[in-house]
C-alpha cells in the first residue's frame, strides 16, 4: 500500500502537463485540447432536438402538447384540432428562429476566430496554418501587432535580452503594455533552423484562470530553467514594438487562461418568465380543479336526470355508465377550459418584446456620433428585467473612463496654477515658444508659462524634474516627432506637460537620460532608479547632471512624500497641503513632487548599500526598501501636479442617478488600488461625507476575516446593537425576543460607507465561511470597488450577489477579462470601446458610452417593465372573463361540456378580436414620459419591488376576470330568459344567448383596455376601436347565409347576429352588463388615485410644473494620489534591457461635476407615495 506522500506525489505528477517541443506525436498520446475555439450551442445535427427540448422546459409548451394530444381524441374534444396545433407550431418556430439566428452569429465569430492564419514551425520551415490547427507543442512565430494564438512560452525575441512588449488589455482591461523575457539560453535561438530542433520539454501545472501565475520547469540539455508568468505570452495579448518572436504553444483552445476565465453562455430567463411558468401550475391545477367539479356534476345529472333520456337520447359508444361519461366529461371541460392560458399569449409576449427592442436600437439619444454607434439589443428576452435592476457590477477602464489623461492644475513653490478643467477650451498656444511642443496639450495660465520664460527658478526646476523622474521611453520617428511610450498614463501626462513648457525628454540609454532644456540639449547621467511600489507609493532617481552635482528628484503620493521633508519646509507644506486639497475637492489626481542634493561621499556610500541590497539573496525587497527610503529624506519640496482623471461623458450624473433609483455601483477592475479609488472619488462613488471608506487588504484568511470584522464593528458605525451573528429567519425579524440578525441590520443601518477590496483579499472573502459576512458588509456600504480582481473573481462576485441577495444584476464592461462577468449576470452590457468586440458579443445589450445605461434602465427598463405588466394584467383578466362563462353555463347544460359560443369566436377571440389592442398597449404604452423618467429616478422603485405584477396582482386580475364573467353570464340569462321579440317570439334560445354574451365580452374587454391604456397612439385608437369593429364584421359575415349555403356543416349560426343585434333588449343588456362591469373599476381607481396615489401618478399631475435641478452639492476635499504605476520597471531600464518599449494608451479620466450620493433607503412594504424631489 503506497504512503499518503507517494499518494500525493502521484496525484501531483497526474495533474501535470507535460510539453516535447516540436513533437506532435508525443504530445497527441495525452489529447490535449486543440485550438479550436467553440461558444455557440448548437450545430446542423443538434439544433432541432436540443432546442426543442429547452423549449419544452417552458411549463405553458409542455402544457399546450398535452392539449394537444387531448383534442386528437374525438370522444372527448368539441373543439378542432387546429385552435392548439397551429399557435403553438408559431411560437415554437418563432422561438427556433430567435434561436438558430443568435446561435448563427456565434459559429461566424467562431469561425472568423478559428480561420485566423498565423506562421508555424514545421518540418524546419514556417508554414501557414489557421488557429484551429495549432497544436500543444506548436512552436509559432509572431510578428508586430499581431494577436497571440495560444498560450505561448516565450522562446526568442527580436528584441535585446529576449524581451517582447505586449498589450494585455483583453485580459485584464489594462492599455499599458507589458514586458516578457524569454528564458535565458532558448533567447538565442532566434534562427527558425536552430528552433527546428528545439526538442525541450516543459513540465509545468494543469489549465487554470489564474492570469498573474504560472508555474513551470523547462528541461532541455540537461538543465532545468524554472518558468514564471514573465516568460508567458497569453492568448489575447497583442504584440506591440517587437518586430518578431517566437514561442511555444504550452495550452491551447479552451485551455488557455483567456476562455477558462469566459465563463459559460448561461441561457438566461426574466424573474417574471420564472413567475409565470409558476403561475401556469397554478392556473392547471385551477383547470384541473374546475374539471373535476363539472365532472363530479355530469355524473351526478347522468345518474339522476340522464338515466331519464335513455330511451330516446342514449349514450354515445363507448359511454356505458355515468361514471365513464364522468370521466370524459372531465377531459373535454379540460379542452374548453384551456383558454384561460391560450397559447396566443406567449406569442404576444415575444412580439411584444422584439418591439421594446426596436425601441432600444432606434433610440437616437443612446446613439453616439463620435463612433457612429447605436445602441443594440442583443437579445429580446431580457427587456422587463431592465426595469428590475438593484445591483450594476462595472468594470473601469474603458467602461468608466475614456483611456485620456491630462495635466490640468499644478501648485510649485506655493503659488497655484491652472485656472480651468478640460471642459474650458481657452488653451495655450506654446508653438511659439516651443518648436518640440504637443499641439494637442492643452492648458490655460499664462502666469506658468510667463514664469518659465523669465527664469524663476523653481519653475525650471520642477519642469526638469517632471522631465527626469519617470520611466517613460521615448521614440523619434522623425526630427521633433516624439512619440512617448509610458508604463503607466500619469507618467505620460507629466512628461507631456513638460516637453510643453520647454524641458522636452528626448531619449533614454541605460545609464543617461538626455533632454532638451528651452532649446539646449543636456544629457544627464542617470545613476539611479528607486523604483515605485504600493509600500512605497513614491518613484525617485539620482542624476548627475553635466557640471557634476548630484540630485535626487522624487515624485510621490502627499501622504507619504511630505514626511520626509526637511524641517525647513513647514510653511511651503501647509501652503501646498491647501493647494491638493483644493485639486482633490476637484476630482484631480495628485501628485508632490521634491529634490534633495547629494553629496559626493554620500552617493559613495549610498551605492555601495544599493549595490548589496540588490544583490542580496534573502529579503531582497526589503533590505531595497531600506536603502531607499535612507537617502529620501530631508527633501526639499518643489510643488504638485493635479492630473485630471478623464471619465466619460456623464459618468458621475449617470451614477448619481442610479443612486437616486436604489441602484447600487460597484466597480471590479483588475487595475490597481490607487488608481480605483481615484476614479471612485472622481465619479463620486467615494465622497468625503461618507462616514467612513473601509480598505479591506489582508493576504490571509484570519487578516481579511479580522478586517471584515472591524469594518462591521459597532463602533465604526455598523452593526450597531447586535449581539449575535447568526441568520434569522423573516419570523424572527418582528416581535422576537431574539437578536437581531446581522444582514437584517446591515440592510437597516444609517449612515454611508464605502468599501474597498483588492483581489487577494476577495479571494478569501469569497470563501464558504466568509461569504456570507461579506456580502453583508459590502452590501451596507453605499460604493464597493473590488481592486485586482481576476476575470473569473468579477463572476464569482455577481454569482455571490445572487445567491444572497436574490437581486436582479447588471454587469457593464468593454473587454474579454469582463465576458465572464457579463454571462454570469441576470443582464450583460457590453461598451463598444477602445477593447475589442469580445464583450459585445458575449453581451444582451450594447451601447458606446457608459451614461446610456441610465436611459436603458430608468426609461427603457422601466417601460418595458411596467408595459409587460400590465400587458399580463390585462391578458389574464380577458382570459378568465372568457373562459369562466363556460363554467358557469355547465350547470346549466346538463354538465354536458357544451360550448358557450360557437367554436369560430373561441378560435377567434384571442388571435383576432383581442390581440391587437393589448400588443399595442404592451409596446407603446407608458405612465410619464422619458424626460419625467430621468428626472424622477425614484419612478423606477416599482419593478425593484416587483409591484405591478406579482402573485398578488395575479389574484386580484383573476378575480376580476372572475366577476367580469358571472355577469356577463347571469345578467344575459336573467334578461333574456323572459325576454321576447317585437312579435312576440321568445329570446331564451341558445343561439341568442351566444351571441349576446359573445358581443357583451367584446365590449366589456375592450373599454377595459381603453381604461387600461395610459399613453395613447394613432395605433392604439385604430387597433382597439378598429377589434371592436372588426368583431361585428367577421360576425355578420360568419352568420350570413351566403356561407351557411357553402359549408351548411360548419355554419350553424345562420341569422343570428342579424336577428338578435335588431333587438333593443339585446342592446340593453349589453350596457347593463358593461355598465356593472366597469363601474366598480372606475370607482375603485378614482378613489385609490385620491386616497392612496402611486409615484407616477403624482408626477402626471406635476407635468406642467418646470423640474427642479436634482444634483447637490459637490463632495469634500480629500487627497488625491495620482501614480498609477507597475513595480519593477526602474530595474529594467538601468539593465539596459528595456530601450525599446511599444507604445501605451494613456488612460485619463474627466472629473465630471455631479451630486454626491443621496441615501434612498427603501420600505419594501409599501409602494412609494411622495413626489419625488423633482416636483416638490
Amino acid at each position: 500500500m503506497l504512503s499518503r506522500p507517494s499518494l500525493l506525489l502521484c496525484e501531483k505528477k497526474k495533474e501535470e502537463r507535460k510539453v516535447k517541443a516540436n513533437d506532435r506525436e508525443y504530445n497527441e498520446k495525452f489529447q490535449y485540447a486543440s485550438n479550436c475555439i467553440m461558444t455557440s450551442k448548437y450545430n446542423m445535427l443538434t439544433f432541432l432536438p436540443v432546442n426543442l427540448f429547452e423549449q419544452f422546459q417552458e411549463v405553458a409548451n409542455t402544457y399546450f402538447l398535452f392539449l394537444l394530444i387531448l383534442q386528437l381524441i374525438p370522444q372527448i374534444s368539441s373543439l378542432s384540432w387546429f385552435t392548439t396545433i397551429v399557435p403553438l407550431a408559431l411560437v415554437l418556430s418563432i422561438t427556433a428562429v430567435k434561436d438558430a439566428t443568435d446561435d448563427y452569429f456565434r459559429h461566424r465569430s467562431d469561425n472568423q476566430v478559428n480561420n485566423h492564419q498565423s506562421q508555424v514551425l514545421i518540418r524546419g520551415s514556417l508554414q501557414k496554418e489557421r488557429w484551429m490547427n495549432v497544436r500543444v507543442g506548436d512552436i509559432i512565430k509572431l510578428e508586430n501587432n499581431q494577436s497571440v494564438v495560444a498560450d505561448l512560452l516565450l522562446l526568442s525575441s527580436s528584441e535585446p535580452h529576449g524581451l517582447c512588449y505586449i498589450e494585455t488589455a483583453e485580459l485584464d482591461g489594462e492599455t499599458n503594455v507589458k514586458v516578457r523575457q524569454s528564458v535565458s539560453v532558448p533567447a538565442e535561438l532566434g534562427d527558425p533552423n536552430n528552433l527546428a530542433t528545439f526538442n525541450g520539454e516543459v513540465v509545468c501545472e494543469p489549465p487554470n484562470n489564474k492570469l498573474d501565475r504560472f508555474c513551470g520547469t523547462l528541461y532541455w540539455r540537461d538543465k532545468k530553467y524554472p518558468l514564471t508568468n514573465q516568460n508567458m505570452l497569453l492568448r489575447g495579448c497583442v504584440l506591440r514594438n517587437t518586430e518578431a518572436c517566437y514561442g511555444l504553444v504550452i495550452f491551447a483552445g479552451p485551455d488557455t487562461k483567456l476562455m477558462q476565465n469566459s465563463g459559460r453562455t448561461k441561457f438566461k430567463r426574466t424573474s417574471i418568465d420564472r413567475l409565470m411558468n409558476t403561475l401556469v401550475l397554478w392556473i392547471f391545477g385551477f383547470l384541473v380543479c374546475m374539471g373535476v367539479i363539472l365532472a363530479v356534476g355530469n355524473a351526478v345529472w347522468e345518474k339522476e336526470v340522464g338515466s331519464l333520456f335513455q330511451s330516446y337520447l342514449p349514450w354515445d359508444p363507448p359511454v356505458d355508465n355515468f361514471l365513464f361519461s364522468a370521466f370524459l366529461s372531465f377531459w373535454s371541460y379540460v379542452i374548453i377550459l384551456n383558454t384561460v392560458v391560450p397559447i396566443s399569449l406567449y406569442v404576444s409576449v415575444e412580439v411584444i418584446r422584439l418591439g421594446h427592442s426596436y425601441f432600444i436600437n432606434w433610440d437616437r439619444q443612446m446613439f453616439c456620433s463620435q463612433c457612429n454607434t447605436a445602441a443594440e439589443a442583443r437579445t429580446t428576452t431580457l427587456n422587463e428585467e431592465l426595469g428590475q435592476v438593484e445591483y450594476v457590477f462595472s468594470d473601469k477602464t474603458g467602461t468608466l473612463t475614456q483611456n485620456i489623461m491630462s495635466f490640468n492644475k499644478c501648485s510649485i513653490n506655493g503659488q497655484a496654477y491652472g485656472k480651468g478643467t478640460s471642459r474650458e477650451k481657452n488653451t495655450l498656444d506654446f508653438t511659439p515658444f516651443n518648436p518640440l511642443a504637443n499641439p494637442d496639450f492643452c492648458f490655460y495660465d499664462e502666469k506658468l508659462l510667463e514664469s518659465v520664460k523669465v527664469g524663476d527658478w523653481h519653475s525650471h526646476e520642477y519642469f526638469r524634474l517632471l522631465s527626469l523622474c519617470h520611466t517613460v521611453m521615448s521614440e523619434e520617428k522623425s526630427e521633433g516627432e516624439l512619440v512617448y511610450k509610458a508604463q503607466s498614463p500619469d507618467e505620460g501626462a507629466l512628461v507631456k506637460a513638460a516637453r510643453n513648457f520647454g524641458f522636452v525628454f528626448r531619449s533614454r540609454t541605460p545609464g543617461t537620460i538626455t533632454t532638451t532644456e528651452l532649446g539646449r540639449t543636456v544629457t544627464y547621467s542617470l545613476l539611479a532608479i528607486l523604483d515605485f511600489n504600493n509600500i512605497r507609493k513614491r518613484m525617485s532617481v539620482i542624476v548627475r547632471n553635466p557640471a557634476g552635482r548630484i540630485r535626487l528628484y522624487c515624485k510621490g503620493a502627499d501622504t507619504v512624500l511630505l514626511e520626509r521633508l526637511h524641517p525647513c519646509n513647514q510653511e511651503l507644506m501647509t501652503i501646498t497641503s491647501d493647494h491638493l486639497n483644493e485639486y482633490a475637492a476637484d476630482g484631480l489626481r495628485t501628485l508632490a513632487l521634491a529634490y534633495r542634493d547629494v553629496s559626493e561621499e554620500e552617493w559613495e556610500v549610498w551605492s555601495e548599500s544599493h549595490r548589496s541590497a540588490d544583490k542580496a539573496v534573502d529579503c531582497r525587497e526589503d533590505r531595497l526598501a531600506a536603502a531607499y527610503d535612507k537617502i529620501e529624506q530631508d527633501m526639499m519640496l518643489l510643488g504638485a501636479t493635479a492630473i485630471e482623471d478623464k471619465l466619460q461623458e456623464g459618468v458621475s450624473e449617470t451614477i448619481a442617478l442610479l443612486s437616486l433609483a436604489n441602484i447600487k455601483v460597484w466597480v471590479l477592475t483588475g487595475d490597481k488600488q490607487e488608481t480605483a479609488v481615484n476614479i471612485g472619488y472622481s465619479c463620486k462613488m467615494l465622497t468625503d461625507d461618507m462616514m467612513e471608506v473601509f480598505t479591506i487588504s489582508g493576504r490571509t484568511v484570519q487578516s481579511v476575516r479580522q478586517e471584515l470584522g472591524s469594518a462591521s464593528f459597532p463602533g465604526n458605525g455598523f452593526r450597531e446593537g447586535q449581539e449575535g451573528d447568526g441568520v434569522a429567519g423573516d419570523d424572527q425579524l418582528q416581535g422576537s425576543p431574539c437578536p437581531l440578525p446581522p444582514t437584517y441590520l446591515m440592510d437597516n443601518i444609517s449612515g454611508e460607507f464605502g468599501l474597498i477590496i483588492n483581489g487577494h483579499s476577495l479571494a478569501h472573502a469569497l470563501e464558504a465561511d466568509m461569504e456570507v459576512e461579506f456580502v453583508s458588509t459590502a452590501c451596507a456600504c453605499k460604493a464597493v470597488i473590488c481592486c485586482r480582481v481576476t476575470p473569473l473573481q468579477k463572476a464569482q462576485v455577481v454569482e455571490l450577489i445572487k445567491k444572497h441577495k436574490k437581486a436582479v444584476t447588471l454587469a457593464i464592461g468593454d473587454g474579454a477579462n469582463d465576458v465572464s462577468m457579463i454571462k454570469s449576470a441576470h443582464i450583460g452590457v457590453g461598451i463598444s470601446g477602445q477593447e475589442g468586440i469580445q464583450a459585445v458579443l458575449a453581451s444582451d445589450y450594447s451601447f458606446a458610452q457608459f451614461r446610456f445605461l441610465q436611459r436603458l434602465l430608468l426609461v427603457h427598463g422601466r417601460w418595458s417593465y411596467l408595459r409587460m405588466c400590465r400587458f399580463l394584467c390585462y391578458f389574464f383578466y380577458k382570459n378568465f372573463a372568457f373562459t369562466m362563462v363556460h363554467f358557469w353555463f355547465g350547470f346549466f347544460c346538463g354538465f354536458s361540456a357544451q360550448t358557450v359560443y360557437d367554436q369560430f369566436f373561441i378560435t377567434l377571440y384571442n388571435i383576432v378580436y383581442t390581440s391587437l389592442p393589448v400588443l399595442a398597449m404592451g409596446i407603446f404604452d407608458q405612465d410619464v414620459p422619458d424626460h419625467r423618467s430621468l428626472e424622477c429616478p425614484k419612478l423606477y422603485e416599482p419593478g425593484q419591488l416587483n409591484l405591478l405584477f406579482n402573485k398578488k396582482e395575479f389574484f386580484i386580475c383573476i378575480a376580476q376576470g372572475i366577476y367580469t364573467s358571472v355577469v356577463l353570464f347571469f345578467m344575459p340569462y336573467a334578461v333574456l330568459s323572459n325576454a321576447t321579440q317585437s312579435t312576440g317570439v321568445p329570446l331564451a334560445d341558445y343561439q341568442t344567448f351566444a351571441a349576446t354574451t359573445a358581443t357583451a365580452l367584446v365590449i366589456v374587454v375592450s373599454v377595459q383596455i381603453a381604461l387600461d391604456t395610459g399613453f395613447w397612439t394613432v395605433i392604439n385608437h385604430v387597433f382597439v376601436w378598429g377589434s371592436l369593429g372588426l368583431y361585428f364584421t367577421i360576425m355578420l359575415a360568419l352568420h350570413s347565409q351566403t356561407l351557411f349555403r357553402i359549408f351548411p356543416k360548419q355554419f350553424h349560426f345562420v341569422g343570428c347576429a342579424q336577428s338578435t343585434l335588431l333587438q333593443p333588449v339585446v342592446w340593453l343588456t349589453i350596457a347593463l352588463a358593461t355598465a356593472i362591469c366597469i363601474v366598480p373599476v372606475l370607482a375603485f381607481r378614482f378613489l385609490k388615485l385620491d386616497l392612496k396615489p402611486q409615484l407616477s401618478d403624482t408626477v402626471r399631475t406635476h407635468l406642467r410644473k418646470p423640474a427642479e435641478s436634482r444634483l447637490g452639492a459637490r463632495g469634500g476635499s480629500r487627497s488625491g494620489y495620482a501614480f498609477a504605476h507597475q513595480e519593477g520597471f526602474g530595474e529594467l531600464i538601468t539593465s539596459g534591457k528595456n530601450m525599446r518599449l511599444s507604445s501605451l494608451g494613456l488612460a485619463s479620466f474627466a472629473s465630471r461635476h455631479s451630486s454626491s450620493w443621496i441615501e434612498t433607503l427603501r420600505r419594501k412594504n409599501t409602494p412609494p407615495k411622495e413626489p419625488c424631489s423633482s416636483f416638490l
